[in-house]
């Protein structure tokens, strides 16, 4: 299980991209334990924290991106593997 234990989770509008990601990797972890699926309220919970938990990072990426346009310009060059 994350580290969701009797202290208060932090509200996720307040994480870091680093804490809301690492919260995030955790939880999908304890979704897919076995032992975590037998109860369906806290797994309801867990969903619904993992759901907003993606959002935030994802907006959080979205915000990286605009700034680094502003600083480069719109001719940002989406980075890809080169294949060899």
């Amino acid at each position: 299980m994350p580290k969701q234990s009797n202290k208060k989770e932090k509200p996720v509008e307040e994480l870091s991209y680093e804490e809301a990601l690492a919260e995030l990797e955790s939880t999908v972890a304890a979704l897919e334990d076995d032992a975590s699926r037998s109860q369906l309220e806290g797994s309801i919970r867990l969903f619904e924290r993992g759901q907003a938990l993606a959002a935030r990072c994802s907006v959080l990426l979205e915000a990286a991106e605009l700034k680094v346009k502003q600083v480069v310009g719109e001719d940002v060059v989406a980075f890809e593997e080169e294949s060899e």
